[in-house]
């Protein structure tokens, strides 16, 4: 059985995100900052929130502290040994150099004239992962050596191959239908795919966590701008990887990947707190 765009619009498959425990600070004149949302980037976490500590009170503000700590995702908590990533006067902030694969635990604090600090914000994990655009993979009937993508291959360490089709070992093959649509069809034993929500997605970091079911062994269509996930077993558990269509050509589909090195982790980005 093959999934399309439409059956699974029809499907209304759900979606969940993680919560995390927030750390506390001393108090201040200025509110505690609020709305703190993750990217998970390559090798780093963009972060942003709401300005209601600086627009509370303008004459007081002066920047805001960006902490991060480690991350235990199985147990769901924070790590106590917090360290400075930097300053700010703008609402994001870029936290760089940072492992893929590694969970972090992040918060922010607003610093008024005085020198005193606010409470904390509620906290947000996210983590790096591996990412690249504007890959182009064949269409099998087209050209059997460009018409496999492979995730990870833990042979070599290289990411987002273009292989052969045909391989046993890759994630996934593009196949062009006798109507002429493309679909995406997972290929090695443990290898599934689910749709990213029914709707088309604006970019890849908006393809966040994993769906909890969805996932299927058969084909799925590649439709532009629509995000899916693959869960992949690896010999050291599950992995999961991220792809959002780009273009859907007669020959070839364009797309953009991401990958989650840390078995186990559904993240791919991580949404706001509500």
């Amino acid at each position: 059985m093959r999934w399309s765009v439409v059956a699974v619009a029809a499907a209304g498959l759900s979606l969940s995100a993680c919560s995390t425990s927030s750390p506390t600070g001393p108090s201040s004149v200025l509110d505690a900052p609020t709305g703190l949302i993750s990217f998970s980037l390559d090798e780093a976490i963009e972060l942003s929130w709401s300005s209601n500590a600086r627009t509370s009170a303008p004459d007081l503000f002066s920047y805001y502290a960006v902490y991060s700590t480690s991350y235990d995702l199985d147990h769901g908590v924070c790590g106590s040994s917090w360290v400075l990533e930097g300053t700010t006067v703008s609402e994001d902030f870029i936290a760089s150099g940072l492992p893929n694969g590694v969970p972090r635990c992040f918060a922010v604090s607003a610093i008024n004239t005085s020198g005193i600090e606010s409470d904390w914000s509620a906290s947000r994990y996210d983590t790096p992962r591996y990412d690249s655009r504007n890959i182009v993979v064949y269409a099998q009937q087209v050209s059997l050596a460009r018409s496999g993508f492979k995730f990870y291959d833990p042979s070599s360490g290289y990411l987002g191959l273009v292989l052969s089709g045909d391989r046993t070992d890759v994630d996934f093959y593009v196949d062009r239908d006798v109507d002429g649509t493309m679909w995406l069809v997972p290929v090695r034993t443990g290898t599934e795919v689910a749709f990213y929500g029914t709707e088309p997605v604006a970019d890849l970091t908006s393809i966040d966590v994993a769906p909890l079911n969805g996932f299927d062994v058969t084909a799925v269509e590649a439709a532009p701008g629509y995000g899916y996930v693959f869960e992949m077993d690896e010999p050291d558990g599950l992995h999961f990887g991220g792809v959002r269509v780009t273009h859907v050509g007669q020959d070839f589909v364009i797309l953009d990947w991401s990958y989650q090195s840390d078995p186990g982790n559904p993240e791919l980005r991580v949404v706001a707190q509500r």
